[in-house]
């Protein structure tokens, strides 16, 4: 693949729109985050926009991303005409949903009932000034990796976000929604939205994170989440990214997990025209489990790139991870999987799976699974498998009575929906499901 060469303008850009908002006092709040983010800004002028020259990043060409010149938004949230476009699948569904609107918190969306006592879900913007302990010792406590220039980016201009906290022995019964939408108004425009999810010793959750895009916009959108989960912690976590087809979107979610802790994350990649998310998983306490599950299904042009790294630092724990691509036209997946299991840390338990469909003989993957281990008494696994449905399957299924695009239709349907049983929230399964089929059936008929 030839190497992209980045123009200046792609870190210079961004430098002077820090430099200029400090000026104009964008940046107010309490001194320690103001030195986040002037490290943070630092970092990225330290190293720029990627380059497929580096090995992180090769698969994925930013050149056309960063030769762009995305304004940071000016915080106008006017409610757009279309919302009743907005379709079940990542619409209002829950009970309790905190809605940002163009990067900024829209109270006219959201409803938060009435919570377990001392449970916090809202702004970012006004928990930094409310809740400033709770939020400086888990706000960008988590060491981003050096080379991740969005993640540095986010830090350093993050204006709002959501902050979910469950003190210890809480349970939430209810599902909560972090809703980023983003409409026609944000044209040209970058928002740099931020989550952060605490779970205290023995604290239970539901959230779904979801990226929404309503017109055809060229946007970008940055985004940050940060987990950290407390002794014996449980959270089902889904995030579903449907951006508008023009659309950039990169990603960063980085967990920590307490000893007995569990995660179950699901992530669903359908929109936007360039994704990249990276997810790194910290095991960090005895016994602790983590499950991440991730379907794409790309069409067109479509470029997603998924980069994970699991990191079993003490023993006794156990990670299952599985990601499933279903590729149609020209479009181009990319998993790079990492299972690091570091020194001492035995009766480590891990697998990886990464299993990708090519509906075209246009379509590309690229996967990486990698397994880095430094302790005796493990047991891990990792596999890929990429190509066209397999020959002996269709004539399974056809040798039930379906004709050829009837038992490929089924066939294709089957693999993502291995990925959806995974979310644990019955409504928004159910609703995944059908926007999952539909895009099939949609593909199918435009002889996909």
């Amino acid at each position: 693949m030839a190497t992209d060469t980045l123009p200046p303008v792609a870190k210079d850009h961004y430098v002077a729109d820090f430099e200029r908002l400090a000026d104009e006092g964008r940046w107010q709040g309490p001194k320690w985050l103001a030195e986040k983010r002037t490290s943070a800004i630092t970092q990225f002028s330290d190293i720029g926009f990627p380059s497929t020259r580096a090995e992180r990043w090769r698969f994925t060409n930013f050149s056309k991303l960063a030769g762009k010149t995305f304004a940071i938004g000016n915080g106008s949230t006017p409610l757009p005409s279309n919302l009743e476009e907005l379709p079940d699948s990542v619409g209002w569904w829950g009970e309790s949903r905190v809605v940002f609107l163009n990067g900024r918190y829209s109270p006219e969306l959201s409803r938060v009932p009435e919570l377990p006592s001392g449970v916090f879900a809202g702004r970012l913007a006004s928990a930094v000034h409310e809740n400033t302990l709770l939020i400086e010792e888990n706000l960008a406590q988590i060491e981003w990796p050096t080379e991740n220039p969005f993640a540095a980016l986010n830090t350093a201009f993050h204006a709002d976000g959501v902050v979910l906290f469950v003190p210890d022995g809480v349970a939430v019964e209810e599902p909560i929604q972090l809703l980023h939408l983003t409409t026609e108004e944000n044209a040209e425009v970058v928002t740099h939205a931020r989550n952060l999810i605490i779970l205290g010793d023995g604290a239970e959750a539901t959230v779904v994170e979801s990226y929404f895009g309503l017109g055809e916009a060229d946007y970008w959108t940055n985004a940050a989440t940060e987990i950290n989960l407390g002794r014996g912690a449980l959270l089902d976590s889904c995030r579903i990214q449907l951006e508008g087809s023009k659309a950039y979107h990169t990603a960063a979610t980085r967990t920590r997990q307490g000893r007995d802790s569990r995660l179950c994350f699901t992530g669903v990649e359908l929109g936007s025209l360039l994704s990249r998310h990276d997810i790194q998983a910290g095991l960090e306490g005895v016994g602790a489990e983590c499950a991440l599950y991730g379907l794409s299904h790309l069409q067109d042009r479509q470029h997603a790139d998924q980069h994970t790294t699991i990191d079993h630092a003490k023993p006794h724990c156990s990670s299952r991870e599985s990601f499933n691509g279903v590729f149609d036209g020209r479009s181009h997946g990319v998993f790079t999987g990492r299972i690091l299991v570091r020194p001492g840390a035995q009766q480590t338990d891990a697998m990886q799976a990464s299993r990708n469909l090519l509906l075209s003989k246009t379509a590309q993957v690229d996967t990486q699974p990698q397994l880095e281990i430094f302790a005796d008494d493990v047991k891990c696994t990792h596999g890929a498998t990429v190509g066209p449905i397999d020959d002996e399957a269709m004539f399974y299924v056809q040798s039930k009575g379906l004709t050829p695009d009837e038992a490929r239709a089924l066939l294709t349907y089957g693999f993502g929906k291995e990925i959806l049983k995974s979310i644990t929230v019955d409504s928004l399964r159910e609703r995944m499901d059908v926007l999952f089929r539909s895009r099939l059936e949609r593909a199918w008929r435009n002889g996909g």
